[in-house]
Protein backbone atom coordinates (compact mmCIF):
# COMPACT_ATOMS: atom_id res chain seq x y z
CA UNK A 1 0.00 0.00 0.00
CA UNK A 2 3.00 2.28 0.78
CA UNK A 3 4.20 1.41 -2.45
CA UNK A 4 1.18 2.56 -4.54
CA UNK A 5 1.01 5.71 -2.16
CA UNK A 6 4.60 6.45 -3.63
CA UNK A 7 3.45 5.70 -7.04
CA UNK A 8 0.89 8.10 -7.27
CA UNK A 9 2.36 11.03 -5.31
CA UNK A 10 5.77 10.45 -7.27
CA UNK A 11 6.72 13.83 -9.14
CA UNK A 12 7.39 11.73 -12.49
CA UNK A 13 3.57 9.83 -12.60
CA UNK A 14 1.92 13.64 -11.54
CA UNK A 15 4.14 15.16 -14.92
CA UNK A 16 2.75 11.76 -17.13
CA UNK A 17 -0.95 11.95 -15.80
CA UNK A 18 -0.77 15.73 -16.54
CA UNK A 19 0.49 15.30 -19.79
CA UNK A 20 -1.78 12.54 -20.52
CA UNK A 21 -4.82 14.21 -19.25
CA UNK A 22 -3.88 17.62 -21.50
CA UNK A 23 -3.71 14.88 -24.74
CA UNK A 24 -7.09 13.17 -23.71
CA UNK A 25 -8.79 17.00 -23.69
CA UNK A 26 -7.58 17.36 -27.20
CA UNK A 27 -8.38 14.40 -28.55
CA UNK A 28 -12.00 14.90 -26.65
CA UNK A 29 -12.44 18.42 -28.10
CA UNK A 30 -11.95 16.75 -31.79
CA UNK A 31 -14.03 14.01 -31.24
CA UNK A 32 -16.91 16.43 -30.05
CA UNK A 33 -15.93 18.57 -32.85
CA UNK A 34 -17.65 15.71 -35.32
CA UNK A 35 -21.10 16.94 -34.53
CA UNK A 36 -20.39 19.39 -37.44
CA UNK A 37 -19.05 16.92 -39.45
CA UNK A 38 -19.07 18.70 -42.41
CA UNK A 39 -18.16 22.34 -41.76
CA UNK A 40 -15.12 20.23 -39.37
CA UNK A 41 -14.46 18.01 -42.01
CA UNK A 42 -13.79 21.04 -44.83
CA UNK A 43 -11.78 22.97 -42.23
CA UNK A 44 -9.61 20.23 -41.27
CA UNK A 45 -9.17 19.29 -45.20
CA UNK A 46 -8.13 22.65 -45.84
CA UNK A 47 -6.13 23.48 -42.75
CA UNK A 48 -3.90 19.98 -43.57
CA UNK A 49 -3.79 21.22 -47.71
CA UNK A 50 -2.29 24.50 -45.98
CA UNK A 51 0.18 22.92 -43.55
CA UNK A 52 1.47 20.43 -46.01
CA UNK A 53 2.36 23.38 -48.62
CA UNK A 54 3.75 24.68 -45.79
CA UNK A 55 6.02 21.98 -44.85
CA UNK A 56 7.09 20.92 -48.27
CA UNK A 57 8.40 24.68 -48.83
CA UNK A 58 9.98 24.89 -45.57
CA UNK A 59 14.07 25.48 -45.01
CA UNK A 60 14.37 22.02 -42.70
CA UNK A 61 15.25 17.74 -43.30
CA UNK A 62 13.58 16.75 -46.22
CA UNK A 63 13.15 13.20 -43.74
CA UNK A 64 11.52 15.40 -40.99
CA UNK A 65 9.34 16.84 -43.44
CA UNK A 66 8.35 13.83 -44.85
CA UNK A 67 7.67 12.35 -41.94
CA UNK A 68 5.00 15.10 -40.65
CA UNK A 69 3.16 14.48 -43.72
CA UNK A 70 2.62 10.97 -43.34
CA UNK A 71 1.38 11.60 -39.94
CA UNK A 72 -0.82 14.39 -41.27
CA UNK A 73 -1.96 12.06 -44.20
CA UNK A 74 -2.74 9.17 -41.43
CA UNK A 75 -4.43 11.13 -38.79
CA UNK A 76 -5.49 14.22 -40.25
CA UNK A 77 -7.41 15.47 -37.55
CA UNK A 78 -4.58 14.81 -34.46
CA UNK A 79 -1.37 15.68 -36.35
CA UNK A 80 -2.11 18.83 -38.35
CA UNK A 81 -3.74 20.31 -35.14
CA UNK A 82 -0.60 19.25 -33.09
CA UNK A 83 1.61 20.33 -35.88
CA UNK A 84 -0.39 23.52 -35.94
CA UNK A 85 0.17 23.60 -31.84
CA UNK A 86 3.61 23.10 -32.09
CA UNK A 87 4.51 26.18 -34.22
CA UNK A 88 2.61 28.77 -33.05
CA UNK A 89 4.32 28.46 -29.63
CA UNK A 90 5.95 31.67 -28.40
CA UNK A 91 8.45 30.00 -25.84
CA UNK A 92 11.06 28.90 -28.59
CA UNK A 93 11.46 32.19 -29.76
CA UNK A 94 11.89 33.40 -25.89
CA UNK A 95 14.73 30.61 -25.80
CA UNK A 96 16.27 31.60 -29.22
CA UNK A 97 16.12 35.14 -27.66
CA UNK A 98 17.82 34.16 -24.33
CA UNK A 99 20.72 31.59 -26.40
CA UNK A 100 21.93 34.35 -28.21
CA UNK A 101 22.25 37.23 -26.06
CA UNK A 102 24.30 34.18 -23.92
CA UNK A 103 25.99 33.11 -27.12
CA UNK A 104 26.93 37.13 -28.22
CA UNK A 105 28.03 37.99 -25.08
CA UNK A 106 30.57 34.99 -25.23
CA UNK A 107 32.12 36.09 -28.20
CA UNK A 108 34.01 38.87 -26.50
CA UNK A 109 36.00 36.15 -24.83
CA UNK A 110 36.43 34.00 -28.08
CA UNK A 111 39.44 34.70 -30.22
CA UNK A 112 41.36 33.29 -32.60
CA UNK A 113 44.76 33.08 -32.59
CA UNK A 114 45.62 33.82 -36.33
CA UNK A 115 49.59 32.21 -36.24
CA UNK A 116 47.61 28.62 -35.22
CA UNK A 117 45.38 28.63 -38.08
CA UNK A 118 47.90 29.75 -40.49
CA UNK A 119 49.98 27.03 -39.12
CA UNK A 120 47.12 24.45 -39.87
CA UNK A 121 46.27 25.78 -43.42
CA UNK A 122 49.99 25.06 -44.42
CA UNK A 123 49.84 21.46 -43.08
CA UNK A 124 46.23 21.12 -43.79
CA UNK A 125 43.98 23.04 -46.44
CA UNK A 126 40.82 20.89 -46.22
CA UNK A 127 41.33 20.98 -41.98
CA UNK A 128 41.66 24.26 -41.94
CA UNK A 129 38.50 24.91 -43.79
CA UNK A 130 36.94 22.99 -41.41
CA UNK A 131 38.42 24.88 -38.24
CA UNK A 132 36.97 27.89 -39.79
CA UNK A 133 33.82 26.67 -40.20
CA UNK A 134 33.93 25.77 -36.33
CA UNK A 135 34.82 28.85 -35.86
CA UNK A 136 32.62 31.01 -37.44
CA UNK A 137 29.44 29.32 -36.68
CA UNK A 138 30.02 27.55 -33.35
CA UNK A 139 32.10 29.91 -32.33
CA UNK A 140 34.80 28.12 -30.97
CA UNK A 141 38.80 28.75 -31.84
CA UNK A 142 41.09 26.02 -32.75
CA UNK A 143 44.34 25.76 -30.77
CA UNK A 144 47.77 24.15 -30.94
CA UNK A 145 49.18 23.53 -26.88
CA UNK A 146 46.78 21.22 -25.64
CA UNK A 147 47.37 17.85 -24.50
CA UNK A 148 44.55 15.28 -24.77
CA UNK A 149 44.54 11.81 -22.96
CA UNK A 150 42.23 9.04 -24.41
CA UNK A 151 39.97 6.90 -22.21
CA UNK A 152 38.66 3.34 -23.57
CA UNK A 153 36.12 2.80 -20.89
CA UNK A 154 33.59 4.81 -18.60
CA UNK A 155 35.36 3.47 -15.12
CA UNK A 156 38.84 4.80 -16.65
CA UNK A 157 37.53 8.52 -17.35
CA UNK A 158 36.02 8.22 -13.53
CA UNK A 159 39.56 7.24 -11.68
CA UNK A 160 41.00 10.03 -13.81
CA UNK A 161 38.32 12.65 -12.84
CA UNK A 162 38.69 11.90 -9.41
CA UNK A 163 41.61 12.90 -9.15
CA UNK A 164 41.38 16.07 -11.18
CA UNK A 165 38.40 16.83 -9.07
CA UNK A 166 40.27 16.62 -6.15
CA UNK A 167 43.49 18.61 -6.91
CA UNK A 168 40.96 21.38 -8.00
CA UNK A 169 41.71 24.77 -6.31
CA UNK A 170 39.45 27.71 -7.88
CA UNK A 171 35.94 26.69 -9.83
CA UNK A 172 34.47 23.48 -10.95
CA UNK A 173 31.76 22.86 -13.06
CA UNK A 174 30.10 20.15 -14.32
CA UNK A 175 27.39 19.83 -16.52
CA UNK A 176 25.91 16.39 -17.34
CA UNK A 177 22.60 14.61 -19.37
CA UNK A 178 22.03 12.26 -16.85
CA UNK A 179 22.29 11.73 -13.35
CA UNK A 180 21.33 8.69 -10.98
CA UNK A 181 21.64 7.29 -7.61
CA UNK A 182 24.87 5.15 -7.19
CA UNK A 183 28.43 4.67 -6.22
CA UNK A 184 29.24 7.35 -9.51
CA UNK A 185 27.32 10.19 -8.11
CA UNK A 186 28.30 9.29 -4.07
CA UNK A 187 31.78 9.54 -4.79
CA UNK A 188 31.49 12.76 -6.95
CA UNK A 189 29.50 14.49 -4.36
CA UNK A 190 31.24 13.78 -1.44
CA UNK A 191 34.17 15.94 -3.32
CA UNK A 192 32.45 18.58 -4.34
CA UNK A 193 31.35 19.03 -1.31
CA UNK A 194 34.36 19.17 0.32
CA UNK A 195 35.49 21.78 -2.11
CA UNK A 196 32.63 23.60 -2.07
CA UNK A 197 33.21 24.02 1.76
CA UNK A 198 36.71 24.71 1.15
CA UNK A 199 36.09 27.63 -1.11
CA UNK A 200 36.07 26.03 -3.99
CA UNK A 201 33.36 27.65 -6.65
CA UNK A 202 31.30 24.57 -7.64
CA UNK A 203 28.34 24.84 -10.68
CA UNK A 204 26.17 21.38 -11.22
CA UNK A 205 23.83 21.87 -14.38
CA UNK A 206 21.81 18.36 -15.30
CA UNK A 207 18.89 17.96 -17.41
CA UNK A 208 15.58 17.93 -16.56
CA UNK A 209 14.66 14.72 -18.36
CA UNK A 210 18.01 13.13 -17.48
CA UNK A 211 17.81 13.78 -14.15
CA UNK A 212 14.74 11.45 -13.78
CA UNK A 213 15.58 8.59 -16.31
CA UNK A 214 16.77 5.92 -13.48
CA UNK A 215 17.06 6.16 -9.87
CA UNK A 216 16.26 9.93 -9.75
CA UNK A 217 17.93 12.03 -7.27
CA UNK A 218 15.83 12.50 -4.07
CA UNK A 219 14.96 16.74 -3.51
CA UNK A 220 16.61 16.08 0.14
CA UNK A 221 20.05 15.16 -1.23
CA UNK A 222 19.87 18.49 -3.95
CA UNK A 223 18.90 20.55 -0.64
CA UNK A 224 22.31 18.90 0.94
CA UNK A 225 23.93 19.24 -2.13
CA UNK A 226 22.69 23.44 -2.15
CA UNK A 227 23.64 23.92 1.23
CA UNK A 228 26.89 22.87 1.10
CA UNK A 229 27.81 25.42 -1.16
CA UNK A 230 27.03 23.70 -4.72
CA UNK A 231 25.43 25.61 -6.99
CA UNK A 232 22.99 23.42 -8.98
CA UNK A 233 20.72 24.25 -11.93
CA UNK A 234 18.09 21.91 -13.39
CA UNK A 235 18.00 22.99 -17.22
CA UNK A 236 15.32 22.97 -19.30
CA UNK A 237 13.26 21.65 -16.09
CA UNK A 238 10.63 18.90 -17.41
CA UNK A 239 7.12 20.30 -16.82
CA UNK A 240 3.24 18.85 -17.42
CA UNK A 241 2.82 20.95 -19.97
CA UNK A 242 2.76 20.18 -23.83
CA UNK A 243 5.62 22.18 -25.07
CA UNK A 244 7.84 21.44 -27.77
CA UNK A 245 11.10 22.70 -25.73
CA UNK A 246 10.87 19.84 -23.97
CA UNK A 247 12.66 18.19 -26.50
CA UNK A 248 15.61 20.36 -26.59
CA UNK A 249 17.36 18.25 -24.12
CA UNK A 250 21.01 18.94 -22.62
CA UNK A 251 22.93 15.99 -23.89
CA UNK A 252 26.07 17.81 -23.34
CA UNK A 253 28.58 15.97 -20.86
CA UNK A 254 31.29 18.39 -19.92
CA UNK A 255 33.46 19.20 -16.50
CA UNK A 256 35.91 22.03 -16.30
CA UNK A 257 38.25 22.35 -13.31
CA UNK A 258 40.21 25.32 -13.02
CA UNK A 259 40.28 26.23 -16.51
CA UNK A 260 43.23 23.80 -17.54
CA UNK A 261 41.93 20.65 -17.36
CA UNK A 262 38.59 19.56 -19.18
CA UNK A 263 36.75 16.62 -19.36
CA UNK A 264 34.26 14.92 -22.48
CA UNK A 265 32.87 12.33 -24.10
CA UNK A 266 29.37 9.47 -23.54
CA UNK A 267 29.97 9.09 -19.97
CA UNK A 268 27.15 10.24 -17.67
CA UNK A 269 26.80 10.05 -13.99
CA UNK A 270 25.20 6.51 -13.38
CA UNK A 271 26.81 3.40 -12.10
CA UNK A 272 25.93 1.51 -15.99
CA UNK A 273 28.62 4.20 -17.45
CA UNK A 274 31.28 2.81 -14.91
CA UNK A 275 30.19 -1.24 -15.38
CA UNK A 276 29.55 -1.41 -11.92
CA UNK A 277 25.53 -1.69 -12.54
CA UNK A 278 24.60 -3.93 -16.00
CA UNK A 279 21.78 -3.06 -17.83
CA UNK A 280 22.35 -4.14 -21.11
CA UNK A 281 25.86 -6.68 -20.66
CA UNK A 282 28.83 -4.43 -20.85
CA UNK A 283 28.65 -1.03 -21.27
CA UNK A 284 31.00 0.25 -23.77
CA UNK A 285 32.21 3.88 -23.38
CA UNK A 286 34.85 6.02 -24.18
CA UNK A 287 35.89 9.94 -23.49
CA UNK A 288 38.83 12.29 -23.19
CA UNK A 289 40.38 14.56 -20.99
CA UNK A 290 42.14 17.49 -22.02
CA UNK A 291 44.94 19.98 -20.31
CA UNK A 292 45.77 23.19 -22.08
CA UNK A 293 44.57 26.19 -24.19
CA UNK A 294 41.87 24.31 -25.59
CA UNK A 295 40.05 23.82 -22.30
CA UNK A 296 38.84 27.82 -22.59
CA UNK A 297 36.21 26.14 -24.82
CA UNK A 298 34.51 24.09 -22.49
CA UNK A 299 34.30 26.88 -20.12
CA UNK A 300 32.61 29.38 -22.48
CA UNK A 301 30.55 26.52 -23.69
CA UNK A 302 29.24 25.78 -20.14
CA UNK A 303 28.71 29.36 -19.28
CA UNK A 304 26.87 30.06 -22.19
CA UNK A 305 24.27 27.55 -21.05
CA UNK A 306 24.48 28.60 -17.45
CA UNK A 307 23.22 32.37 -17.62
CA UNK A 308 21.11 31.45 -20.77
CA UNK A 309 18.56 32.72 -18.51
CA UNK A 310 20.04 34.58 -15.87
CA UNK A 311 19.34 38.21 -14.76
CA UNK A 312 23.12 39.06 -14.33
CA UNK A 313 25.93 37.27 -15.94
CA UNK A 314 29.01 36.27 -14.57
CA UNK A 315 32.32 37.99 -15.23
CA UNK A 316 33.84 35.22 -17.81
CA UNK A 317 37.79 36.97 -17.05
CA UNK A 318 37.61 35.40 -13.40
CA UNK A 319 37.79 31.82 -15.15
CA UNK A 320 40.36 32.67 -17.41
CA UNK A 321 43.34 30.24 -16.57
CA UNK A 322 45.99 32.57 -16.99
CA UNK A 323 44.70 34.32 -14.43
CA UNK A 324 44.54 31.75 -11.50
CA UNK A 325 46.81 28.49 -12.07
CA UNK A 326 49.37 29.27 -15.23
CA UNK A 327 50.62 25.42 -16.97
CA UNK A 328 53.29 25.15 -19.86
CA UNK A 329 52.35 22.88 -22.65
CA UNK A 330 53.56 21.61 -25.46
CA UNK A 331 51.96 21.79 -28.96
CA UNK A 332 50.23 18.43 -30.00
CA UNK A 333 48.68 18.76 -33.07
CA UNK A 334 45.33 20.81 -33.38
CA UNK A 335 42.63 20.62 -30.81
CA UNK A 336 38.55 21.95 -31.56
CA UNK A 337 36.20 21.58 -28.91
CA UNK A 338 32.94 22.50 -30.09
CA UNK A 339 29.16 22.57 -29.13
CA UNK A 340 26.11 22.32 -31.10
CA UNK A 341 22.13 24.05 -30.72
CA UNK A 342 19.06 23.35 -31.50
CA UNK A 343 17.91 26.80 -31.54
CA UNK A 344 19.66 27.49 -34.87
CA UNK A 345 19.75 26.18 -38.58
CA UNK A 346 23.08 25.47 -38.44
CA UNK A 347 23.47 21.42 -37.93
CA UNK A 348 27.26 21.65 -36.92
CA UNK A 349 27.63 18.30 -35.26
CA UNK A 350 26.47 16.46 -38.47
CA UNK A 351 28.28 18.72 -41.13
CA UNK A 352 31.47 18.07 -39.22
CA UNK A 353 30.76 14.61 -39.28
CA UNK A 354 29.77 14.45 -42.71
CA UNK A 355 33.12 16.68 -43.60
CA UNK A 356 35.42 13.99 -42.18
CA UNK A 357 33.52 11.70 -44.37
CA UNK A 358 34.07 13.28 -47.52
CA UNK A 359 37.20 14.16 -47.07
CA UNK A 360 38.46 10.95 -46.18
CA UNK A 361 41.25 9.27 -48.16
CA UNK A 362 42.34 5.66 -46.62
CA UNK A 363 39.12 5.11 -44.03
CA UNK A 364 36.61 6.44 -41.80
CA UNK A 365 36.13 4.03 -38.34
CA UNK A 366 32.86 5.46 -36.40
CA UNK A 367 31.45 3.77 -33.12
CA UNK A 368 27.92 4.80 -32.48
CA UNK A 369 24.99 3.91 -30.23
CA UNK A 370 21.97 4.75 -32.59
CA UNK A 371 21.97 4.92 -36.35
CA UNK A 372 19.08 6.79 -37.68
CA UNK A 373 20.80 8.45 -40.41
CA UNK A 374 18.74 10.84 -42.93
CA UNK A 375 19.76 11.04 -46.63
CA UNK A 376 22.34 12.82 -47.21
CA UNK A 377 24.21 11.43 -44.17
CA UNK A 378 23.36 8.02 -45.92
CA UNK A 379 24.77 8.99 -49.03
CA UNK A 380 28.23 10.30 -47.74
CA UNK A 381 28.80 7.11 -46.19
CA UNK A 382 27.72 5.23 -49.19
CA UNK A 383 29.66 7.24 -51.70
CA UNK A 384 32.57 6.87 -49.73
CA UNK A 385 32.65 3.21 -49.71
CA UNK A 386 32.53 3.42 -53.10
CA UNK A 387 34.65 5.31 -53.66
CA UNK A 388 37.19 2.78 -52.12
CA UNK A 389 37.76 4.32 -48.53
CA UNK A 390 37.38 1.66 -45.92
CA UNK A 391 34.60 2.63 -44.02
CA UNK A 392 33.20 0.66 -40.33
CA UNK A 393 30.52 1.52 -37.90
CA UNK A 394 30.39 -0.28 -35.33
CA UNK A 395 27.07 -0.24 -33.03
CA UNK A 396 24.98 -2.24 -29.86
CA UNK A 397 24.37 -5.99 -30.10
CA UNK A 398 22.16 -5.29 -26.89
CA UNK A 399 20.57 -2.10 -27.68
CA UNK A 400 18.74 0.11 -24.75
CA UNK A 401 15.98 1.04 -27.51
CA UNK A 402 14.29 -1.95 -29.00
CA UNK A 403 12.82 0.61 -31.87
CA UNK A 404 15.92 2.09 -32.89
CA UNK A 405 17.62 -1.27 -32.79
CA UNK A 406 14.99 -1.78 -35.26
CA UNK A 407 15.75 1.34 -37.50
CA UNK A 408 19.44 0.54 -37.81
CA UNK A 409 18.89 -2.63 -39.11
CA UNK A 410 16.44 -1.04 -42.08
CA UNK A 411 19.83 0.62 -42.74
CA UNK A 412 22.18 -2.02 -42.78
CA UNK A 413 21.59 -3.50 -46.14
CA UNK A 414 21.95 -0.27 -48.04
CA UNK A 415 25.36 0.69 -46.45
CA UNK A 416 26.76 -3.11 -46.47
CA UNK A 417 25.46 -3.01 -50.33
CA UNK A 418 27.50 -0.22 -50.79
CA UNK A 419 30.70 -1.63 -49.12
CA UNK A 420 30.51 -0.87 -45.40
CA UNK A 421 31.17 -2.62 -42.52
CA UNK A 422 28.91 -2.96 -40.05
CA UNK A 423 29.57 -4.47 -36.75
CA UNK A 424 28.08 -5.20 -33.52
CA UNK A 425 29.51 -4.79 -30.04
CA UNK A 426 29.20 -8.39 -29.17
CA UNK A 427 29.18 -7.98 -24.88
CA UNK A 428 26.61 -5.90 -24.61
CA UNK A 429 26.30 -1.67 -25.44
CA UNK A 430 28.70 0.70 -26.85
CA UNK A 431 27.59 4.68 -26.19
CA UNK A 432 30.66 5.61 -27.56
CA UNK A 433 30.53 8.33 -30.22
CA UNK A 434 33.40 8.66 -32.12
CA UNK A 435 35.13 9.23 -35.82
CA UNK A 436 38.49 8.46 -36.88
CA UNK A 437 39.67 8.72 -40.44
CA UNK A 438 43.28 8.42 -41.99
CA UNK A 439 45.51 8.31 -39.05
CA UNK A 440 45.12 12.37 -38.78
CA UNK A 441 41.30 13.33 -37.60
CA UNK A 442 39.11 12.58 -34.74
CA UNK A 443 36.09 13.07 -33.11
CA UNK A 444 35.06 12.68 -29.75
CA UNK A 445 31.73 13.70 -27.93
CA UNK A 446 28.29 13.49 -26.70
CA UNK A 447 26.66 13.23 -30.50
CA UNK A 448 24.93 10.49 -31.97
CA UNK A 449 24.49 9.43 -35.65
CA UNK A 450 20.12 10.27 -34.90
CA UNK A 451 17.80 12.95 -35.32
CA UNK A 452 17.89 13.45 -31.74
CA UNK A 453 21.36 14.49 -31.33
CA UNK A 454 21.64 16.50 -35.47
CA UNK A 455 18.50 18.67 -34.82
CA UNK A 456 17.19 18.75 -31.08
CA UNK A 457 19.54 18.24 -28.45
CA UNK A 458 22.33 20.63 -27.14
CA UNK A 459 25.77 18.43 -28.25
CA UNK A 460 29.31 18.77 -27.78
CA UNK A 461 31.97 16.94 -29.35
CA UNK A 462 36.17 17.70 -29.95
CA UNK A 463 38.02 17.86 -33.07
CA UNK A 464 41.25 16.77 -33.14
CA UNK A 465 43.89 16.89 -36.00
CA UNK A 466 47.35 15.42 -36.09
CA UNK A 467 47.23 14.86 -32.19
CA UNK A 468 48.51 11.71 -30.70
CA UNK A 469 45.07 10.40 -29.10
CA UNK A 470 43.90 10.06 -32.91
CA UNK A 471 45.91 7.01 -32.53
CA UNK A 472 44.44 6.00 -29.20
CA UNK A 473 41.17 5.87 -30.70
CA UNK A 474 41.41 4.16 -33.91
CA UNK A 475 43.65 1.45 -31.71
CA UNK A 476 40.29 1.05 -29.53
CA UNK A 477 38.13 0.94 -32.49
CA UNK A 478 40.31 -2.02 -34.13
CA UNK A 479 40.53 -3.69 -30.68
CA UNK A 480 36.81 -3.31 -30.09
CA UNK A 481 35.96 -4.29 -33.51
CA UNK A 482 37.50 -7.75 -33.38
CA UNK A 483 35.55 -8.81 -29.98
CA UNK A 484 32.20 -7.42 -32.33
CA UNK A 485 30.22 -9.28 -34.61
CA UNK A 486 30.63 -8.38 -38.14
CA UNK A 487 26.85 -8.16 -40.18
CA UNK A 488 26.39 -9.22 -43.28
CA UNK A 489 24.18 -9.33 -45.98
CA UNK A 490 23.06 -12.92 -44.91
CA UNK A 491 21.96 -11.96 -41.74
CA UNK A 492 19.86 -9.15 -43.24
CA UNK A 493 18.27 -11.37 -45.29
CA UNK A 494 17.52 -13.57 -42.03
CA UNK A 495 15.42 -11.03 -40.48
CA UNK A 496 12.05 -12.07 -40.05
CA UNK A 497 9.00 -10.15 -41.76
CA UNK A 498 7.93 -8.67 -39.02
CA UNK A 499 10.79 -7.14 -37.96
CA UNK A 500 11.13 -5.92 -41.53
CA UNK A 501 8.03 -4.10 -41.51
CA UNK A 502 8.33 -2.67 -38.29
CA UNK A 503 11.10 -1.46 -39.20
CA UNK A 504 10.32 -0.17 -42.20
CA UNK A 505 6.98 1.85 -40.28
CA UNK A 506 9.05 2.91 -37.51
CA UNK A 507 11.58 4.65 -40.35
CA UNK A 508 9.15 6.56 -41.94
CA UNK A 509 8.82 8.29 -38.19
CA UNK A 510 12.08 8.14 -36.84
CA UNK A 511 12.54 12.03 -37.54
CA UNK A 512 9.70 12.47 -34.57
CA UNK A 513 10.99 9.54 -32.39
Amino acid sequence: MKKLIATIFNRNFIIVLLLLLQIAFMGFTIWKARENYLLVSASITFLNIVLIIYIINKNENPAYRIAWIVAIDIMPLFAGLAYLFIQMQFTKKIAVKLQNRSIEYSKNFLFQNSEVMHEIESISPKTANLAHYINEFGPYPIYSKTNVEYFSLGELQFEALISELKKANHFIFLEFFIIAKGHMFDTLTDILIEKAKSGVEVRFMYDGIGAQINDPISNKTFKKLSESGIKLKCFNTFTPFLSTLQNNRDHRKIVVIDGNVAFTGGINIADEYINLKERFGHWKDTGIMLRGEAVWNYTVMFLQLWEINEVKVSNYEEFIPQYQVKGDYIADGFVQPYSDTPMDNENVGELIYMDIINNAEKYVYITTPYLILDNEFLTALQFAAKKGVDVRIITPHIPDKWYVYMIAWRYYPKLIEAGVKIYEYTPGFIHSKSFVADDNTAVIGTINLDYRSFYLHYECACLLYNNSAVFDIKNDFIETMNISQQITMEDCKKQSLRHKIAGGILNIFAPLL
